[in-house]
């Protein structure tokens, strides 16, 4: 399809769907004219070298913390309200080197702070599958974006599962990269130890191409690390066979299927594992000790780090201002109060206080020793035989907007995410079928920079399931 009419296409869709604030919530900021200058264009080098790219004229969507040109990336945020950025996101420009089209800034909980897309200052996305149910976080709108058919590809932000469980919620998949496998550089820091840009995408083909584009060193990014990109699309063809998981062993972490795991997740999952073995795969029990620790480390390393790095945001070099005479600190306090919402205040909060003195030894030094047990859980398992990893995505199916107001009963959807974060690791999450028609995922795990493992498990399962991943 040539770009000019993708992209009309997209819009129209985004129309259709109710992608806007009335009904789906999805769509923060599109301009289609600019998104239509940047089609002909497209069409115009493509006329002269022969080729656009291995996405010409695709639409993608981009979470409202990864920073474009032309529209604004204000992170959901009333402080950041209007904010356009002068540069671009390492990984958007990639993805524009290979003919792909930004149509649209997505919904997000504020600052990628929340699990479930309703610490929006816009108001919470909704989940295309019941617009009663939230669509996860913080990628909620990217996500969302994609299950409603507006843009076949979008970029969301990891730091403790924002991009795999928004997937698992809307039925699509989620990639969470090995941390320095994908540049930073241009996504707004909420915790930078842990944050990654990773894509949501129809399938895994479609999610192996964009991490092949947007993967790879960055010099703008110094946590970027110098290891080379598999072509992980070239390894499908040779799966092509009736056992493309033989010598593969799949390990089972006991500590995600807890005797609380929803009872029609754990019923999909085991078919998984059947289908695994039917592959030719090993799937054997295995343990993550350390891994009921994960959420409690997380929710004092993330908020730590969250403090340091949205100080910036004070009214003074950019962003929204608080009007008044009130002097220096008086202008601060009201920008900030002001400008940041319950959620982000909350943390930026706890992130103070653990670092702060007489406490800093005893809740953020010790989390980060924890962090090491949790990491070297992952590094023994992968050492000892075991190629990937399958989990749950989320304990539960998406729930209802309203439904969970207890912020630690929040930070419990996470539960199942965020030790890949804390390690390092990268995760895919895939859709594995419905459970009272709402859509669940299934993770896969492996060890760090080895991706092809993961799509190679990934590709295999989403084949043998067909159209029971959607059913």
């Amino acid at each position: 399809m040539p770009a000019i009419d993708a992209v009309k296409a997209s819009f129209e869709q985004a129309r259709e769907a109710g992608a806007s604030a009335d009904k789906l919530n999805l769509i923060l900021w599109s301009d289609e004219d600019l998104a239509r200058r940047d089609a002909e264009k497209l069409a115009e080098s493509m006329t002269v070298a022969g080729s656009g790219g291995r996405l010409a004229g695709v639409p993608v969507a981009v979470k409202d913390n990864i920073a474009t040109l032309g529209l604004p990336t204000t992170c959901a945020s009333r402080i950041l309200a209007g904010y356009v950025s002068p540069f671009e996101a390492t990984a958007v420009t990639r993805l524009r080197h290979e003919g792909a089209i930004v149509v649209a800034k997505t919904n997000m909980d504020e600052f990628a702070m929340g699990s479930s897309n309703e610490n929006s200052a816009h108001g919470p996305a909704r989940n295309p599958h019941d617009l009663r149910r939230v669509p996860g976080g913080s990628s909620g709108g990217s996500a969302a974006a994609v299950a409603a058919g507006i843009v076949p590809l979008a970029l969301g932000s990891e730091t403790g599962g924002s991009v795999r469980q928004p997937a698992a919620f809307c039925g699509v998949v989620g990639v969470k990269p090995s941390y320095g496998r994908v540049s930073r550089y241009g996504l707004v820091a909420f915790a930078s130890s842990l944050d990654q840009i990773g894509p949501l995408a129809r399938n895994v083909d479609d999610a192996a191409m964009a991490m092949e584009i947007i993967s790879g060193v960055d010099p703008k990014d110094s946590t970027s690390a110098y290891q080379p990109v598999p072509a992980y699309r070239e390894q499908f063809i040779s799966l092509a066979t009736a056992l493309p998981l033989q010598g593969v062993t799949i390990g089972v972490p006991l500590e995600y299927f807890p005797d609380t795991l929803d009872a029609g997740i754990r019923t999909l999952c085991e078919r998984s594992f059947d289908l695994l073995r039917s592959l030719g795969a090993k799937v054997v029990d295995v343990s993550l000790p350390h891994t009921p620790l994960a959420v409690p480390v997380y929710y004092i390393l993330a908020p730590a780090e969250a403090s340091s790095n949205l100080a910036r945001f004070d009214g003074v070099r950019y962003g929204a201002r608080a009007g008044g005479d009130q002097g220096l600190r008086g202008m601060y306090g009201a920008t900030r109060s002001a400008g940041f919402g319950p959620e982000v205040t909350r943390r930026i909060l706890l992130g103070t206080y653990v670092l702060s003195a007489g406490y800093y030894d005893a809740y953020y030094r010790k989390a980060q020793a924890v962090r090491s047990l949790i990491t070297a859980d992952f590094t023994t398992v992968f050492d000892n035989g075991i190629d990937a990893l399958f989990t749950p995505t989320t304990p539960t199916t998406a729930f209802l907007i309203g439904a969970v107001t207890d912020p630690y009963e929040m930070y419990l959807s996470d539960i199942f995410t965020v030790p890949a974060n804390l390690a390092g690791v990268p995760a895919i999450s895939i859709p594995i079928g419905r459970d009272v028609l709402l859509p669940v995922g299934g993770q896969i795990i492996a060890a760090r920079f080895d991706e092809a493992m993961m799509f190679r498990v990934a590709y295999a399962l989403e084949a043998a399931l067909g159209g029971a991943a959607h059913q």
